[in-house]
């Protein structure tokens, strides 16, 4: 009877021992849907806690949830003039601290005041736009940014101070005395040790680099990486670049690659801080990073995520409008499930409970989590599906572009990848809804898969957590 009187996410913290013995395997109920009446999602992010969900999107807005209550709690105007691509809130600011970056280049602070006024401004400007942002772990105050103009920046909230820790440049290759910039669109912190960093971008190495080493002279150590990571049949290669990167809690670093595969390195793997120096002989070596497959990964800007209290499953959207799971060990696919009826672009694993928040292009984001029993079978038409994803890359690799080509097709597929005509909406507009007597928001869970929009009611105006 108590089990039953708790609400959503209270039965999730009340089982979470057993969902931690088996979660994944049962996993892929569709529990909630969020959805906004403009704005395509890039970006969905739990804060610290895990029972608040922020998310921003083509719109500009900053929307924030509380996912377990199925309400929305308030939405503000991010001050950019561009499309909306992280939202980062900062750890131990009672979520009253959001970052955000776009692809205007800015990076921007809002800050919730007592009376519940957000007031936003801008920290600092990228030339080109600002895929990706990471706060330091447990800091309230530190984070970093990487933009298409190459450079990485740091941030202290204390001071509002930024300052340009370095710029990632290509390695020359022979007979060339010059580098050009790496256009970045990923950057993450190692978790147990926050001294490093690595970003990827419009070339095939991951650059990892040491804070320690910047700070000293960062005039100096512009292109000054303590290890680089690569497959070693990418080396050389200039038809891929990294759109995705995460660490683990044991420092595996996993790459995502554009129409290519997603890896997992092992520290030892590394090429050292300049690649075209490593022994040639060392590159015939057996040992090879783990490689997960199956997905496509190329008409939109995607990442790769661990998953599981332990980091046991890799994660990532697909073109084809799944989400792949595969277990990190084996790379073998457990779960592949309809995400979106196009493309699956972001994947957010919950911080303490076996739930996951996606978005993609539908003008929702969906919430997952682990309520059957019956372990699920992979879909009968899996290997359909994986065998067009396959032959879609096959055919992109018979086109050679370069690496400038390539990120300017990038650009245009994150800003707009499908005919999408803006829609601006206020506070002001979702209060005089509920004043009017609409049902903002539709109660109730939905248990069809992603592809389908039943189970949710209302006009076009209407914000709905089904």
């Amino acid at each position: 009877m108590l089990r039953q009187s708790l609400n959503f996410g209270q039965r999730l913290q009340l089982n979470g021992y057993y969902f931690i013995q088996q979660w994944t395997w049962r996993f892929g109920v569709l529990q909630a849907r969020v959805k906004w009446p403009s704005g395509l999602w890039n970006a969905v992010e739990f804060n610290f806690c895990g029972d608040v969900l922020v998310s921003g999107s083509d719109d500009r807005q900053v929307i924030f949830w509380n996912w377990a209550a199925k309400t929305l709690k308030f939405v503000y105007d991010s001050g950019h003039s561009e499309n909306i691509f992280q939202v980062r809130i900062m750890p131990f600011t009672d979520d009253r601290k959001i970052v955000t970056s776009a692809a205007d280049g800015q990076v921007r602070l809002g800050e919730v005041r007592e009376n519940g006024h957000v007031e936003t401004k801008r920290l600092g400007k990228h030339q080109g736009g600002v895929h990706n942002l990471a706060v330091e772990p447990g800091s309230p105050h530190i984070f970093y940014s990487c933009g298409e103009d190459g450079f990485v920046q740091h941030f202290d909230l204390r001071s509002n101070s930024v300052r340009r820790l370095l710029r990632c440049s290509s390695f020359p290759e022979d007979n060339q005395q010059s580098s050009s910039s790496i256009s970045l669109n990923a950057i993450v912190i190692d978790p147990r040790n926050p001294n490093y960093f690595a970003v990827g971008g419009s070339d095939e190495y991951a650059h990892v680099y040491d804070i320690r080493k910047t700070q000293r002279n960062a005039s100096s150590n512009l292109d000054g990486p303590v290890n680089t990571f690569c497959p070693r049949h990418l080396v050389g290669t200039h038809s891929v670049h990294i759109t995705g990167l995460d660490y683990s809690n044991l420092s595996e670093l996993l790459v995502s690659y554009s129409d290519e595969f997603i890896y997992l390195f092992q520290k030892y793997m590394g090429f050292g801080p300049t690649p075209q120096s490593f022994p040639h002989k060392d590159l015939q070596k057996p040992e090879e990073p783990q490689v997960y497959s199956g997905h496509r990964n190329a008409q939109t800007v995607k990442g790769a995520s661990f998953f599981g209290p332990n980091d046991e499953y890799v994660m990532s959207g697909s073109d084809c409008g799944h989400i792949f799971f595969w277990k990190k060990k084996e790379a073998k696919i457990v779960r592949l499930m309809v995400g979106d009826r196009h493309i699956v672009n972001h994947l957010e694993p919950h911080p303490n409970l076996p739930v996951l928040a996606s978005c993609g292009i539908e003008k929702n984001v969906k919430l997952w989590a682990p309520m059957s029993k019956d372990v699920p079978p992979l879909p009968h038409d899996a290997e359909k599906i994986m065998e067009s994803n396959r032959r879609g890359r096959e055919d992109q690799e018979q086109i050679t572009f370069t690496p400038d080509v390539i990120m300017h097709v990038l650009r245009l597929h994150r800003r707009q990848p499908f005919i999408y005509t803006e829609r601006r909406y206020n506070r002001a507009d979702i209060e005089s809804d509920e004043e009017d007597g609409g049902e903002a928001y539709l109660l109730g869970f939905s248990d069809g898969d992603g592809s389908s929009e039943e189970g949710i009611t209302g006009n076009s105006r209407d914000c709905n957590i089904s």
